[in-house]
């Protein structure tokens, strides 16, 4: 069974092949290929996560149960360490059939309670184990192992989502018997059954991982290796430049994209297309005022975004407006929908006067707030100021205090700021997937506005289970409409992926998302 996935359809991309061959090129093998990473990992367990920081230099070393596969507009979904697999007519059992002589680096063979132990930690952590997407894997019942290379998930109800879930690259999978012995081996061991083999990380430096010779896929990885080095945004297009590095997957503003055509010329490909990513602004609504859903209003009716886009469009990595969805999105309110929710009505200065009025009616005509933020250039620091700046317009004083990613992750876990920078980024357009950052704390791991607000965590679950998708969409619909209507999130605006790498950087394809397509086994120099 090879699915394709229909939900995460893309508009075309634009992709600027320059100089490349058109015709079809055979993979060289050798050669270490090392690129930036404008983050460090906040720690290396993938379960625990939700950033590319981790990804980018840790997911070769792992495998997942599916992946997703193909350039961004004919992205779909096969199997990773599944051979096969089947979903019963109901919708309840998914049965994987599983690769054999899989090797974990360790020598050891992976078999069906590794993937069992798995999807155990990720739907029922131990005490001390973080799972950030506990609450998209609930409807996972029961796992059985009735021989080594076969597994069967039994669910409780339907969930439309659950094949997007099976090929999260967040969902890692790990030794059952490490795992056993230590359930947070994970945060200081990297041992998988990836294409690629820890080396070692040096903190502030670099990561480095080499091929696995025992890797199921016998002719891949086409590299010897690779060397995530570690360095400021602002460093990366001289780097590319001067040949420090060979890439840089996250993505490039349209400036940096001029600037490297302008120097390199056809010494450089670019890929450019829409991005499941946005800057999303969320509020602590466990500490006053931020409670009272007139202030979050306020605060979100004072952001021009239509204005906005253009400026932040040219200077930044974001562009696109729309609500919980990348703008285009089949799941995304109609345009003249959007137009009527607070913060996207295209009179600004309208807007504006009710945000003021809202402010004075709470009692908080003078708001004053702390904004953390994330020490990433592109496009955290931009949006984090462009949001100060917009809420000045109304008077709400804002201090602007960005940390470094490890810091910024244990600010949102502990609630430790009035608002802060952060956003909707997972893997596909999915309403399962990207609706996790907008839930309650009751049942997400990352719900960090701690919000309590059970009709949101209603709407998720009833979407999931829709098989009709008409009458899907009208919940999903209903769960935008109040979500931005309560404000405890509020998007900002959206990403424009843009990748810029060295020609002689072949076999990567461009994704809607920085999460996927990482793993580096087809991809090779020309060298």
């Amino acid at each position: 069974m090879r699915p394709t996935l229909a939900s995460t359809a893309m508009a075309a991309a634009c992709l600027l092949a320059l100089g490349s061959n058109l015709q079809a090129e055979t993979p060289k093998r050798g050669g270490t290929l090392n690129f930036a990473v404008v983050a460090e990992p906040p720690n290396t367990d993938c379960h625990a996560t939700t950033t590319f920081a981790m990804v980018h230099p840790v997911a070769p070393q792992y495998s997942t149960l599916l992946e997703f596969v193909g350039p961004m507009d004919k992205l779909r979904i096969e199997g990773d360490l599944a051979e096969s697999w089947e979903v019963s007519k109901d919708g309840l059992t998914y049965t994987f059939k599983l690769r054999r002589g899989v090797k974990f680096h360790d020598g050891s063979e992976l078999t069906s309670a590794d993937i069992k132990a798995t999807y155990e930690r990720i739907i029922n952590p131990a005490s001390e184990v973080i799972s950030a997407r506990k609450a998209q894997h609930q409807d996972i019942k029961e796992i059985e192992t009735p021989d080594p290379y076969t597994v069967v998930f039994r669910l409780g109800q339907v969930n439309m989502s659950m094949p997007l879930h099976f090929a999260s690259p967040f969902n890692c999978v790990y030794s059952a018997k490490k795992l056993k012995e230590n359930p947070r081996y994970p945060e200081t061991e990297v041992m998988g059954t990836g294409a690629f083999k820890f080396v070692e990380y040096v903190k502030g430096s670099h990561w480095r991982a080499v091929r696995f010779d025992q890797y199921f896929r016998k002719d891949r990885p086409y590299l010897d290796g690779y060397r995530a080095i570690f360095v400021r945004s602002n460093t990366v297009v001289s780097g590319l430049r001067g040949g420090q590095y060979d890439a840089e997957f996250r993505g490039r503003t349209p400036q940096e994209r001029d600037q490297l055509l302008e120097t390199m010329k056809d010494k450089v490909t670019v890929h450019e297309g829409p991005w499941v990513t946005n800057i999303l602004l969320t509020f602590n609504v466990e500490k006053k005022p931020f409670d009272d859903v007139r202030v979050r209003r306020a605060l979100t009716l004072a952001i021009d975004r239509w204005g906005g886009s253009e400026a932040m469009g040219k200077v930044s990595l974001i562009k696109g407006v729309s609500g919980t969805f990348r703008p285009g999105a089949e799941w995304s309110l109609p345009k003249s929908e959007l137009e009527q929710m607070p913060g996207f009505w295209p009179d600004i200065e309208k807007s504006r006067a009710e945000a003021r009025r809202l402010l004075q009616e709470a009692g908080h005509p003078n708001l004053k707030l702390r904004l953390v933020n994330r020490t990433i250039d592109q496009p955290f620091i931009p949006a984090g100021i462009y949001a100060v700046d917009q809420w000045k317009k109304i008077g709400v004083v804002a201090e602007h205090a960005p940390l470094e990613t490890k810091l910024w992750f244990a600010a949102m876990e502990g609630g430790e700021f009035d608002a802060v920078v952060q956003n909707i980024s997972d893997f596909a357009d999915d309403p399962t997937a990207q609706f996790n950052t907008l839930l309650s704390k009751h049942i997400s791991g990352i719900g960090y506005s701690r919000h309590t607000d059970t009709k949101l965590d209603d709407l998720f679950t009833r979407q999931s289970q829709i098989v009709d998708r008409a009458e899907r969409m009208k919940v999903v619909n209903d769960f935008e409409r109040y979500a931005l209507g309560m404000a405890y999130n509020v998007p900002l605006l959206w990403y424009q992926r843009i990748v810029v790498n060295n020609r002689k950087v072949k076999g990567w394809e461009l994704t809607p998302s920085h999460f996927t397509g990482q793993n580096l086994v087809n991809v090779w120099l020309d060298e």
